[in-house]
């Protein structure tokens, strides 16, 4: 799942969203749109970085709350509530990084004679002065009404780093939401993990409310403008084709039905509350999802990967392509099946929550139909199967798998698994896994603090999730 919500997935990887990391004060990354999947999507509600902070501080006796990326060494994060009105407050998110002022105390302490005439709480004092140790944060929240919310923040950092800024209006409608932002610049991580900054980024997603069963859709406006270039690097070469220049417009429908294969009717422990109250059920279901996609994009970003006897990894739905207008139009259809299984009522102090989640998504129908079809000739020809068209018809597995450990404690992996066939060897790998310890806020039925790590991005951090399985 790599730095996502650390959820249990059930929508599949078609509507992407927004990826945790401790590389910026806001703790978030958006995924890089596909052809025409994924839709690098924003969608669901979320609690911001600097609320989750709060929230730590005042219930949970948290002083300061870390992160760690190997980019940016170990922080410690705070953050001062500024209450203005009835619906419009401030959040003021200071962070200072604690592994740089380690080290250079440490490196002046060898470089300082101990009979030297500055004593060593000044040399601290001095080391705690260096701007470049500090990043502050500072976000407006309006409630316009009961379903409409304006946020604006801005972001600075000591160490010359650019200024984050961010613009967002979100509105509820009686069965949709509606989501407009636009960031300057904007971070996106791509599928290899690398970070890109689009100097100015401004999307409008309008989604229909997801549900357990039925149709949903999605329809995405995205424009960027100006030269991406790699985070911190300030490298461009190898640019992903969705972030250059241009106006890309998206939109999805999809149909998905969950079957309960099997539920205990065996009786909870009495007068004992579950520590979330949605993992209290031990079960087995499934579910399916199919549904297509389009997009119709304008300008640079129009450039879109093709199909060529070298490049397996090229588009291969419908598509209409005009280079000389800069302007494409792509279309595909997609497909996912997923399987959960629980064991345990989460009430016990120990081992009463096992549970395992597997997902198989299929980002390209034609893709797949293509693979099957070519098997299906060498089958009927009496031929030996063709590599690429069995990595075609490979979909992209994701697996979980929680276990409480003692109390409100679990743990739990998220893991892609990738499948490479080269010269008849097949390789299967673990791709992207995240390690996360999990404290569930029995108080408030479905809550939980998640500590987690990727190996990865050697990025770590500790969030709060709300009614999220």
């Amino acid at each position: 799942m790599e730095m996502k919500k650390l959820r249990w997935a059930m929508d599949g990887s078609f509507w992407d969203l927004d990826m945790s990391t401790p590389r910026t004060l806001d703790g978030l990354a958006r995924p890089i749109p596909g052809d025409p999947l994924p839709l690098g999507l924003t969608r669901g509600a979320r609690l911001s970085r600097p609320k989750q902070i709060d929230f730590m501080q005042r219930f949970m006796t948290t002083p300061f709350v870390p992160s760690y990326a190997a980019a940016n060494g170990f922080n410690l994060q705070r953050v001062l509530t500024i209450p203005i009105s009835d619906n419009w407050f401030g959040t003021l998110l200071g962070q200072f990084n604690l592994q740089r002022f380690v080290s250079s105390v440490k490196k002046s302490g060898k470089t300082t004679p101990p009979d030297s005439a500055s004593s060593w709480m000044q040399s601290i004092g001095t080391h705690l002065r260096d701007k470049s140790l500090y990043a502050l944060s500072f976000c407006s929240d309006f409630l316009l009404t009961p379903d409409d919310t304006l946020v604006f923040s801005v972001e600075a950092y000591g160490d010359d780093k650019k200024a984050r800024k961010k613009a967002l209006f979100q509105h509820k409608f009686p069965h949709h939401n509606l989501t407009v932002e636009a960031v300057w610049p904007g971070l996106f991580v791509d599928k290899p993990g690398n970070y890109w900054d689009v100097p100015f980024s401004m999307s409008l997603d309008l989604a229909s409310v997801a549900s357990d069963s039925g149709a949903s859709y999605h329809i995405c406006a995205h424009h960027n403008s100006g030269s991406p270039e790699r985070l911190d690097s300030g490298q461009s070469d190898g640019v992903p084709a969705s972030l250059l220049p241009g106006l890309s417009v998206t939109s999805a429908f999809s149909f998905k039905k969950n079957i309960e294969l099997w539920r205990s009717n065996a009786q909870k422990l009495r007068m004992v509350q579950p520590y979330d109250i949605f993992l209290s059920n031990p079960h087995v279901s499934a579910s399916g999802i199919i549904g297509a996609a389009m997009t119709a994009s304008f300008g640079d970003s129009s450039v879109r990967s093709q199909i060529a006897d070298d490049d397996p990894e090229g588009f291969r739905g419908f598509s209409i392509r005009a280079p000389e207008v800069k302007s494409a139009f792509l279309a595909d259809i997609f497909a996912s099946a997923s399987f959960t299984a629980q064991h345990g009522n989460f009430q016990r102090l120990f081992l009463d929550l096992t549970r395992f989640h597997a997902r198989l998504d299929f980002p390209s129908g034609s893709k797949f139909l293509s693979g099957a079809t070519h098997l299906a000739q060498d089958f009927f020809n009496s031929q030996q199967p063709n590599l690429e068209a069995i990595q075609d018809i490979c979909p992209n597995a994701t697996l979980s798998l929680q276990q409480q450990i003692a109390g409100p404690f679990s743990f739990r992996v998220d893991s892609g698994v990738a499948v490479e066939l080269k010269d008849q060897d097949w390789n299967i790998r673990v791709d992207k896994p995240v390690f996360a310890l999990e404290y569930a806020l029995q108080v408030l039925g479905s809550a939980k603090a998640v500590a987690w790590y990727s190996p990865k991005h050697q990025e770590c951090m500790i969030e709060l999730r709300f009614y999220e399985t």
